[in-house]
């Protein structure tokens, strides 16, 4: 490729609007530009990288078996009728009327569509197992788009779809897909880690997601250094404190804390540890027939309400934080100083593990500017539901036993679920085993955010000067930068015969031909991106030297012109 064939459109500076570094640079690097809100042109630089990253995904899908086809964006509403999703949704799922006033939806995923393909096509055990997948784009009409194409509304995604005689089947279907992430993953060229995951809105039972290491991801990733456990902090179990609770050693007093209405603050002015006082986190519960049920939880001060965990405490159901005319309905004063011991209403109270334990504690008083000291379950108020709720924190024990629990930032870019028989039930996926009875197909899914890759990449990859792509997902390999090519025969004839060489084997090379200054021309590819940069001048052929940088170099390495072609033939291998 020829630079003056090309388009590039670098720019000096972002827009305002762009809030992280990615989102900065591949406007800057002209890889995208904004068209609406959540929205963008895939500009010819940009395109180049998302071709690259849809190569590996379908080779390494095709590797595992995986058969390609490709499913429309815009799907009839009756299909996601069939699975409650068409409500369930909500405003995410864009949904469209056509001339005749029918319903149908801007695919957001396809497991409806993939699954009335299976149950039109497949009669027989003999078809099974199948693996369907695509690279197709979705829209998710988000409340909030930001970060560019990191939470973006529309998007490219591979979705895949495995359906299987049984679970053994779905087993089987579900690791060879976790490996060709892992091999897809490894051969971006990126930092990731494989971690549990929640189902959320896909439903199924397990699931694990594939993250991007970097500082600025939006997600919480829990480890262990001393095994392999890893998961999503909304599906990481927090263990319940080894010691027994200790006996009560404080009467139950009503304390003044005037003004104070958190628990740092609280702490702070009895000078009691923060670990000694109790947070209650009120939820308004919605029943049947418009019906909304009071609930508390209670956790230790220093944690976190996971509302994951909270959305699956047995008999719960949709949830919303309670408003301030609920709480003092229910507990008699406004929040700040709510607490289990005397409300004004019955509430169901929910008590994570480390409260349960708790003796002598700090809460509430249901009154302002007061709180109790000296609180003790069975004495002061029942034995409470218990379970656990909370985000675990670094340092917890790891619940595989093997030793304590570490957190690090990542950037989700694929998911993989075991659905079972979610939506083929609801769809009637069925086929005839050997003995000619219908089963149900047990499924999975496996998505990667195509377009998403590029955004992770780069946080993980910068610096000042710009993006730092992995050699595999770069939008070009190498670039030449002539001295003087107009200028000058020998650097013109130098230039050429490396390019020549080059393309005949297969590097992905592209000559800046356009007679910039060197300055503009080094800061453009820098900014871009790409890994490996030649210099041709006429002070370096006079000895017969080219120049080589790499992205990240710190200097320059002087090459023969005659070992030039080979040299970085090895560097690209």
């Amino acid at each position: 490729m020829r630079a003056s064939c090309f388009f590039i459109s670098t720019l000096k500076e972002a827009p305002s609007d762009a809030e992280i570094v990615s989102h900065k640079l591949m406007i800057r690097a002209g890889m995208i530009r904004r068209l609406g809100s959540g929205i963008y042109n895939y500009m010819p630089m940009g395109l180049r990288v998302i071709r690259k990253v849809e190569n590996i995904v379908r080779e390494e899908m095709n590797r595992a078996g995986a058969i390609e086809l490709l499913m429309p964006l815009v799907q009839p509403a009756e299909l996601w009728e069939e699975t409650g999703r068409w409500e369930k949704m909500g405003p995410e799922l864009l949904r469209v009327k056509d001339r005749h006033g029918r319903d149908y939806a801007i695919q957001p995923t396809s497991e409806e569509v993939v699954t009335d393909i299976a149950r039109s096509e497949i009669k027989s055990y003999r078809q099974l197992p199948v693996n369907f997948y695509h690279i197709q784009t979705k829209f998710r009409d988000e409340r909030r788009p930001r970060f560019g194409l990191m939470r973006g509304r529309e998007f490219t995604m591979k979705d895949a779809y495995s359906f299987d005689r049984d679970a053994e089947g779905l087993q089987r279907s579900y690791q060879a897909m976790v490996d060709a992430y892992t091999r897809i993953f490894n051969r971006f060229g990126l930092k990731f880690r494989a971690v549990a995951a929640d189902n959320g809105a896909i439903g199924g039972s397990g699931s694990q997601e594939f993250h991007v290491i970097a500082d600025t991801g939006e997600d919480a990733l829990v480890y262990c250094p001393q095994s392999d456990y890893a998961a999503n902090i909304e599906a990481a179990e927090a263990l319940a404190p080894s010691a027994p609770r200790a006996a009560a050693s404080q009467s139950l007093t009503k304390t003044p804390t005037p003004g104070k209405a958190r628990c740092e603050d609280v702490a702070q002015l009895l000078g009691l540890p923060l670990t000694q006082t109790v947070k209650s986190i009120v939820l308004s519960v919605e029943k049947d027939e418009g019906v909304r049920e009071i609930w508390l939880l209670l956790l230790r001060g220093d944690h976190e309400l996971n509302e994951v965990k909270a959305g699956k405490l047995p008999g719960i159901g949709p949830f919303r934080f309670a408003s301030d005319s609920e709480i003092v309905d229910h507990f008699g004063c406004k929040p700040g100083y709510l607490g289990p011991v005397g409300t004004a209403k019955p509430v169901k109270i929910v008590a994570d593990h480390t409260v349960a334990l708790m003796s002598d504690f700090v809460c509430g008083a249901n009154e302002e500017d007061f709180h109790y000291t000296g609180a003790n379950w069975g004495r002061d108020l029942p034995e409470p539901v218990v379970a656990d709720i909370r985000n675990v924190v670094a340092g917890d024990l790891s619940p595989d036993g093997k030793g304590r629990l570490e957190i690090q930032r990542g950037i989700e870019v694929g998911h993989v679920f075991q659905l079972g028989t979610r939506y083929s039930a609801d769809m009637k996926a069925t086929y005839l085993d050997e003995q000619g009875k219908p089963q149900l197909m047990q499924m999975g899914c496996y998505g990667i955010g195509v377009t998403r890759i590029l955004g992770a990449a780069i946080e993980q990859n910068f610096d000042a000067k710009g993006i730092i792509w992995p050699g595999s997902i770069a939008p070009f390999e190498v670039v030449l930068c002539p001295m003087g090519l107009d200028r000058s025969e020998v650097v013109r004839e130098t230039t050429e015969a490396l390019y020549a060489s080059l393309l005949e084997a297969g590097v992905d090379v592209i000559l800046d031909d356009r007679g910039e200054r060197p300055g503009a021309m080094f800061a453009d590819w820098e900014l871009i991106g790409v890994p490996h940069r030649v210099v041709i001048g006429e002070r370096g052929l006079k000895e017969g030297m080219l120049e080589y940088q790499g992205r990240t170099d710190e200097a320059a390495t002087q090459v023969p012109v005659a070992e030039m072609s080979s040299f970085l033939k090895a560097r690209l291998s």
